[in-house]
């Protein structure tokens, strides 16, 4: 039964990771204006424009931990975990963003761009809403 549980979750983790919500924003942003990434993702920490092409970066400097810690009453424990940062990093071209990446070490137990995802859910959730009425009008 334990054996049957370790492998359902590792299956489950694995699952996630393929599908991460970091993932999918790397297509689901694609063609968000400025404004509206603006109003999700908040103050870009740096900006640049360059031929032709605007890129902003949203920094998570503080490591995020990723894991799992268990303890007995006998002050033995066993922890399994990660810690990363990320930096999301969208190419905007004509006011619309063009591409999306992530930069910056990040190696938590729920898949390498873990840490990235408290800087793109708002946005992630507002493409998937918001974008699909848009598309419908």
């Amino acid at each position: 039964m334990r054996q049957k549980a370790v492998v359902c979750t590792v299956a489950c983790l694995l699952l996630t990771n393929c599908h991460s919500l970091a993932h999918k924003a790397r297509t689901e942003l694609i063609g968000l204006t400025r404004p509206e990434l603006l109003s999700c993702a908040g103050v870009p920490d740096a900006d640049e424009t360059r031929d032709g092409q605007e890129v902003l970066v949203w920094k998570q400097d503080q490591n995020v931990d990723g894991g799992v810690s268990v303890s007995t009453p006998f002050l033995i424990g066993v922890s399994i975990a990660g810690r990363g940062t990320c930096h999301f990093v969208a190419t905007l071209r004509d006011g619309k963003v063009s591409r999306v990446s992530y930069t910056g070490p990040s190696q938590t137990l729920y898949g390498p761009l873990a840490a990235c995802e408290p800087l793109i859910r708002d946005c992630e959730k507002y493409a998937r809403t918001e974008g699909a009425s848009a598309v419908s009008q």
